[in-house]
């Protein structure tokens, strides 16, 4: 996953690309760059790092000229290298290209572009669209035809932007997002994300899958046979706007600190949700990192209260799982609604006759687009690539879904789990103390039952992503079918462990891993003896736990993170949402 972003206007384009870079920098941070258009040629500046770093060394937002290309990289192809990083300007040097996704053809490519004569610096698929752009608007010298001939060779899922050595910009998309912002003063946005626009516009363009457009004193849009098509624009929402981080030291603690708001706001109308759950022979469950850790507690909750047997399968794993096919409703969870493999399970499951249900953030997103219907998260700009905010609206969400089924039975007291993560984070000492104690472990592991077994991945996920220890979730009943082994004097495990149906069993696997030297990490609202540290959580409605538990994790992971030196909002080696499978 990367960031794209294109200007093209009255005003000077370099510093309005780096703000929008800088905004969507939770897309990718390897490395960054600026192509800008200057006197019939190009000028282009990039290097490696995030790009704050890049800009202090090279100076991109004093580039002249008023049209102009950006990105910020999440390596996927080729190393982390300047040469590696986008824009990447064809031979000849009249186009210059920043891309998402993958060009599967890119070997036959460029073997034919290298017997040509069109010379490489990269490692990278990306050259191969620059290099046929270039050979294709030498021959005819008009944009929209030299985009019509490299589509027409391009195999694989992507979204490109492209600038011409005479200002005009083009972009297009298959598969990837890829959006236009409309300024009031003839002025022209094209990004992978509408944060990267959203302070000089918010009147949005999404361009349909198989469609580009081409910049060049105003918008054309076309299909990928060059034919026109119709663009409307759709005014998106100011509160994507609200990304700064005010008195916090970063995104995550922000967003994990929003959580007692973005609970009381999570989802809309529920009605046809529940109407197509009802209606459908099966129901699958699905979603990818911590979208699946809600898809397994969803599946709990479906099962408990609406009488609903739900299966949960990996969005990667369903195209490959022959017992997910077939008619029925797939629950697409996700908070970005553009990963790469909840895209593709939704259009395995609607080519095998089912309906698509989405849960997810981004109302604009693909996934949305691709849905038969969607229900909005509501939770706001999520920046920090870890997800906090965002599973506990996916939780909220599921459940009050399950109250609208349970005819009655269950209704879910969300404002009660408001109410307890507000009382956890009035205080973060406990956690803040026990952090202290992580800074040089290199294994932990988390347990949990039932319900909470998700939380316990999802925990260990946060810590992973956060923090690089590395972190499991065990399932309470498995220990002695080999997670034991593994525990040793000073081992550290987290317990989470409310007050219910599970509580006994959790505190004897507890003993049982203490008794062999490990230190205990209570998440409860009941004391023991068996833990070495004891992290007290409020009691709230039983279904309400996985909520509200997951919390003092999440601040566990940013305060170690902290301890350990390590960024909590970039993450090494991940982005926020994964756009190539």
């Amino acid at each position: 996953m990367c960031s794209i972003i294109g200007f093209s206007g009255p005003a000077s384009a370099a510093p309005v690309l780096v703000k929008g870079l800088r905004r969507m920098e939770y897309r990718g941070y390897d490395s960054v760059g600026v192509a800008t258009a200057v006197g019939g040629s190009i000028s282009l500046r990039k290097g490696v790092g995030k790009v704050d770093q890049v800009n202090s060394s090279v100076r991109l937002d004093q580039m002249e000229g008023g049209a102009g290309i950006g990105h910020t990289r999440w390596a996927s192809h080729g190393g982390i290298s300047e040469a590696n990083a986008h824009p990447h300007v064809s031979h000849r040097g009249q186009v210059a290209v920043v891309h998402n996704g993958i060009i599967d053809n890119f070997e036959q490519l460029r073997s034919e572009l290298e017997s040509e004569g069109h010379r490489f610096r990269s490692e990278t698929d990306t050259e191969a669209i620059s290099n046929l752009l270039q050979r294709h608007y030498s021959e005819s010298g008009d944009e929209r035809l030299a985009m019509v001939r490299t589509l027409a060779r391009l195999r694989g899922h992507y979204a490109f932007a492209a600038m011409f050595s005479n200002g005009a910009l083009a972009a297009a998309r298959f598969h990837e997002p890829m959006i236009v912002g409309v300024g009031r003063s003839g002025e022209y946005y094209l990004s992978s994300d509408v944060l990267g626009f959203i302070e000089g516009t918010d009147e949005a363009i999404y361009i349909d899958n198989g469609n580009f457009v081409v910049v060049k004193g105003g918008l054309a849009a076309f299909d990928f046979g060059g034919n026109p098509v119709q663009v409307r624009a759709t005014r998106v929402s100011k509160e994507f706007a609200d990304v700064y981080k005010g008195d916090y030291a970063h995104y995550t603690i922000k967003e994990i600190s929003e959580q007692p708001h973005s609970l009381a706001s999570a989802g809309g109308d529920l009605a046809r949700a529940a109407r197509m759950v009802r209606g459908a022979r099966r129901v699958l469950l699905t979603g990818s990192g911590s979208s699946y850790n809600a898809a397994l507690v969803a599946r709990h909750l479906l099962a408990r209260h609406a009488r609903i047997n739900a299966e949960a399968v990996m969005s990667s794993e369903l195209h490959h799982d022959p017992a997910a096919a077939g008619p029925g409703l797939l629950v697409a969870l996700s908070q970005s609604g553009e990963s790469a493999d909840v895209l593709h399970a939704a259009r395995t499951a609607r080519k095998s006759g089912a309906e698509v249900l989405s849960v997810v953030n981004l109302m604009m997103s693909s996934l949305a687009h691709e849905s038969d219907a969607a229900v909005p998260l509501g939770c706001g700009p999520e920046i920090g690539v870890a997800a906090t905010k965002s599973f506990t609206a996916q939780l909220a969400v599921m459940a009050r879904l399950s109250g609208e089924l349970s005819g009655g039975a269950f209704s879910p007291d969300l404002g009660g789990a408001s109410a307890a993560v507000s009382k956890i984070l009035e205080d973060h000492s406990a956690v803040r103390s026990v952090a202290g104690h992580l800074r040089g472990v290199s294994d932990i592991y988390v347990l949990g039952r039932g319900m909470h077994y998700p939380v316990a991945a999802e925990s260990a996920l946060k810590l992973k992503e956060l923090t690089y220890i590395h972190a499991e979730g065990v399932p309470g009943g498995e220990l002695k079918h080999g997670p034991l082994a593994l525990v040793e004097e000073g081992t550290f495990v987290v317990a989470i462990n409310p007050s219910d149906a599970t509580h006994q069993d959790t505190l004897t696997s507890a003993r049982e891993i203490r008794a062999r030297g490990a230190r205990i990490i209570g998440i409860s609202d009941e004391p023991s003896d068996v833990y070495d540290f004891w992290v007290r959580i409020p009691r709230v409605q039983e279904e309400m736990n996985p909520i509200v538990e997951v919390v003092p994790v999440q601040l566990l992971a940013y305060y170690t993170a902290l301890e350990r030196d390590a960024d909590p909002d970039y993450p090494r080696n991940l982005a926020k949402s994964v756009t190539v499978r």
